[in-house]
């Protein structure tokens, strides 16, 4: 008895960060079914304006078209960026050279580098190309990252060396390795970088703005800011808005949680 009420007050804690914690997403929910003049006097209840709320998001904006862009962009982003990333993080723990090191100091070289600073030599790059306004151009620049390729290389080190030596004594090729032996073991690191990926590139919108200059091609974040960007803005729609954009990252988050935790764990390890 005396030690769950000493347990009292770390529970206590605890509530009271997570309310806090769980108050915006509260009043984005609760917001999205009030009028603009009931979200400014900051009304905790919710209202009746919901459907209305759709009506006039649905009548400005075409959201069904960017919220195909914005899956089609995290999607193949998230799919890319796990193969070659992993391939990339593989190859540094279970293949040795003598530049590997080097390499590695340019990897980290380059997480400190801002984006803003690579973002005109790729535009250029990709007009050049022929590729502004192109879901593409978006999806490209983020399929190989430093910290996803750190990312894997940290948690193959984890992977028994042991099975790859016996399996190439078997005659199993390199890509029969990594296909059948490293990627089912590493299911949890793979769960992790593609919650990381999808919701970076789901939320992504600095790259978007620049390149994709038609808004026939805008993703939900390209949506949401031309909602706020009007003389008036209705923020009932605004709110709904950004709840639409918000359930395809939280689905994730929650389906792929434990694993999510799992990898990351690993990966520190």
């Amino acid at each position: 008895m005396i030690r769950r009420l000493r347990e009292v007050p770390g529970y206590l804690f605890l509530s009271i960060f997570a309310i806090f914690s769980l108050f915006p997403l509260y009043f984005m929910v609760v917001s999205a079914t009030n009028s603009s003049a009931d979200v400014l006097d900051s009304r905790l209840l919710p209202g009746g304006e919901l459907f209305e709320n759709v009506a006039k998001l649905f009548a400005a904006q075409d959201v069904g078209s960017a919220m195909w862009n914005s899956f089609a962009i995290a999607v193949g982003t998230t799919v890319l960026a796990l193969i070659v990333c992993s391939i990339a993080g593989y190859g540094f723990e279970v293949f040795h050279s003598k530049g590997k090191d080097l390499v590695l100091a340019i990897l980290l070289l380059a997480m400190m580098i801002p984006f803003a600073a690579t973002m005109i030599p790729l535009f250029e790059l990709f007009a050049e190309a022929g590729m502004v306004n192109s879901i593409g151009a978006v999806i490209i620049p983020a399929i190989s990252t430093p910290f996803l390729i750190l990312l894997f290389r940290q948690a193959s080190r984890s992977f028994p060396h042991e099975i790859i030596e016996a399996a190439r004594i078997d005659g199993v090729s390199e890509i029969g390795i990594f296909a059948r032996i490293y990627m089912p073991t590493m299911k949890s690191t793979y769960a992790a970088a593609a919650v990381i990926t999808f919701m970076t590139a789901w939320n992504n919108f600095l790259w978007p703005r620049v390149i994709l200059v038609n808004n026939e091609v805008q993703t939900m974040p390209m949506l949401i800011s031309n909602l706020s960007a009007g003389y008036v803005t209705d923020y009932g729609v605004l709110m709904l808005a950004v709840l639409l954009a918000s359930l395809p990252t939280m689905i994730i988050f929650l389906v792929l949680q434990r694993s999510f935790a799992a990898g990351i764990t690993g990966a520190i390890k």
